[in-house]
C-alpha cells in the first residue's frame, strides 16, 4: 500500500512538473498595455502597424465589428484614436501602403475598405469601399510596394490570388490572378509570391514579374499532415519559414532551403519550449528575428541568426489559461522600429510588449522591406531597355517622394512617383510605349527630402 502511494505521489509530482513546464512564466518580455474595448461573441483577428511620417507608431487591430486604430508611440499613454466600423466578421485583415490602409474580411459584401491615415493622430478617413465584378469578400491581404494581393474568399474564382495596382492609392486597378490552388495567405517579396495552400498541404512559389500573368515556379508538399497558413523569409531569401495551422499535431514551424526556388529542400522544424499542443498561426520576419503568434502559447520570439536552427529567446503568453489545441489566444504579431511588438489575442484584444534585450539587427519591416541607412537611386534595369524597365530606390525615412522621367532637352516625360512613401526599398516601373517614346537617351530624377539624384537610361527599339 505504501509502495503504491509512493508511485502515485511520484506520478502526481511529475505531472505537476510537466504542466508547470508547459506554463512557464513569461520570458524576457514585459507588458506595456492590454486594450480590450471591442470584445463581443465574435472574436478579434488581425494586427498590423503603420509608422507615420512624423515617426508616430500605430497598431491596427481587427475587431469583431470593425478596425481599431491605436497610438502606441508613448508607452505610458497607449490609446485608441479612432474606430472604423465594418460588417461583423471573425476574420479581418489589413495592410498599409503609403498613408493608406486596405482592410478586408470574410463577411459577405465587406469588399475592400480604403482608409486614409494622413489625419492621424486625430482620426482616420474612409475613402471608399471598393470592389470589382464578382468580388465581395477576402480571407487575407498581402502587400509589396504599390501592389496589393487579395487571397482567398471570392477574390478569384477558386479563392486564389488577385493582384491590385495601387499606384493611385484611392483607385486600385485589377491586374492578373493565380487560380491554380486556393491561397489562405501569401508573402510577396519583389516579384515572387510565396503562397500557403492550406487545404492542399502545399506551398507554391509564384513568379509575379508580369502582374497580368502570374506563373507557378513550383508547388511542393509541406510534409505530411500539414496545412500551411503563412510564410516568412530570411533577409537573403535563402530560407522560407512555413507555419502549419491545420492538419494534425504537432503544428510546426518548418524551415525550407529555397536557394534553388524550383527545388525546395526541407531543413528543420521548431515548436515552443515545452509545448507540443498549441497551434502555430502567423509568423513575421525581422532580420535576425522571427516573431510568432502561436494561439494558446501566445507571442513567441526566435533568434534566427542561424535560420536552420531557430532558438526561442523570449515569449509572452496572452492566453495563460492553457496550451490546448485550439484557435484561441494570439492571432497575429507586428514589430515596430521602436522594438515594440503589437499582438492580437482573439479573446482579449491588443497587447503591446517589449523585450528585456535590444532586438538589434532587425533591418526589416514586416514584408521583408529593408530599412536602408541612406537615400539611394539605383541604375534602371534592364538598361538599355525596350520597352519596359524598372527603377529601384531607397529612402531611410518616410516622406514625400518624387520620381520623374525627362528627355535629353529636360522636358518632363512622366511622373512615376509623387506622394508619401514609407521608409524602405521601392521599385517603380516605366514603359516607353505608354508615352510613345522613340529610341534615345532619357533621364530620371529622384527627389526625397533634401536628397536629389539623376541617372541616365537608354531606350533602344
Amino acid at each position: 500500500m505504501k509502495f503504491k502511494f509512493l508511485i502515485i505521489t511520484f506520478f502526481l509530482i511529475i505531472s505537476g512538473l510537466s504542466e508547470s513546464f508547459s506554463q512557464l512564466p513569461n520570458q524576457n518580455t514585459y507588458l506595456l498595455r492590454n486594450l480590450n474595448e471591442h470584445y463581443t461573441s465574435t472574436l478579434y483577428s488581425a494586427i498590423w502597424g503603420y509608422v507615420a511620417p512624423d515617426n508616430r507608431e500605430y497598431a491596427l487591430l481587427g475587431c469583431p465589428t470593425g478596425t481599431a486604430f491605436i497610438d502606441i508611440t508613448d508607452s505610458a499613454n497607449i490609446h485608441e484614436v479612432d474606430y472604423l466600423t465594418g460588417l461583423t466578421s471573425a476574420w479581418r485583415e489589413m495592410k498599409v501602403y503609403s498613408h493608406y490602409a486596405y482592410i478586408v474580411s470574410e463577411a459577405t459584401n465587406s469588399k475592400l475598405q480604403i482608409v486614409d491615415l494622413q489625419y492621424l493622430p486625430d482620426s482616420v478617413h474612409l475613402v471608399k469601399t471598393w470592389n470589382y465584378t464578382g468580388y465581395t469578400r477576402t480571407h487575407s491581404i498581402s502587400q509589396w510596394d504599390h501592389y496589393i494581393f487579395l487571397n482567398g474568399g471570392n477574390s478569384a474564382s477558386n479563392g486564389g490570388i488577385t493582384v491590385l495596382d495601387v499606384s493611385d492609392p484611392e483607385n486600385p486597378v485589377k491586374m492578373g490572378q493565380w487560380t491554380t490552388l486556393y491561397v489562405h495567405d501569401c508573402r510577396v517579396v519583389n516579384d515572387t509570391i510565396y503562397a500557403a495552400n492550406i487545404n492542399d498541404g502545399k506551398v507554391s512559389i509564384i513568379n509575379a514579374t508580369n502582374k497580368m500573368s502570374l506563373a507557378t515556379v513550383v508547388t511542393f508538399n509541406n510534409l505530411v499532415n500539414s496545412g500551411p497558413h503563412n510564410t516568412a523569409l530570411t533577409t537573403n531569401r535563402k530560407r522560407l519559414f512555413v507555419t502549419d495551422e491545420i492538419g494534425s499535431a504537432p503544428y510546426l514551424l518548418k524551415v525550407w532551403n529555397i536557394e534553388n526556388p524550383s527545388n525546395p529542400v526541407y531543413v528543420s522544424s521548431w515548436q515552443p519550449t515545452g509545448i507540443t499542443t498549441s497551434i502555430i498561426h502567423n509568423v513575421e520576419s525581422y532580420g535576425n528575428w522571427l516573431v510568432i503568434g502561436h494561439y494558446t502559447a501566445g507571442i513567441r520570439i526566435l533568434n534566427i541568426t542561424n535560420p536552420d536552427a531557430p532558438q526561442e529567446v523570449a515569449w509572452y503568453d496572452t492566453y495563460p489559461q492553457n496550451n490546448n489545441e485550439s484557435y484561441n489566444g494570439c492571432w497575429g504579431v507586428y514589430m515596430f522600429p521602436s522594438g515594440k511588438i503589437a499582438a492580437s489575442d482573439r479573446q482579449t484584444g491588443l497587447y503591446v510588449i517589449k523585450t528585456n534585450f535590444p532586438m538589434t539587427g532587425t533591418g526589416l519591416q514586416s514584408n521583408i522591406n529593408s530599412i536602408p541607412d541612406k537615400y539611394e537611386l539605383s541604375q534602371n534595369y534592364p538598361n538599355p531597355f525596350n520597352p519596359e524597365t524598372k527603377i529601384n530606390y531607397s529612402i531611410p525615412a518616410a516622406g514625400k517622394v518624387s520620381l520623374k522621367v525627362y528627355d535629353i532637352l529636360g522636358n518632363e516625360i512622366a511622373t512615376l512617383v509623387n506622394g508619401d512613401k514609407p521608409a524602405g526599398n521601392h521599385t517603380a516601373e516605366f514603359s516607353a510605349d505608354k508615352y510613345g517614346l522613340s529610341s534615345g537617351v532619357y533621364f530620371y530624377t529622384l527627389k526625397a527630402g533634401e536628397f536629389s539624384e539623376t541617372k541616365k537610361m537608354n531606350l533602344i527599339k
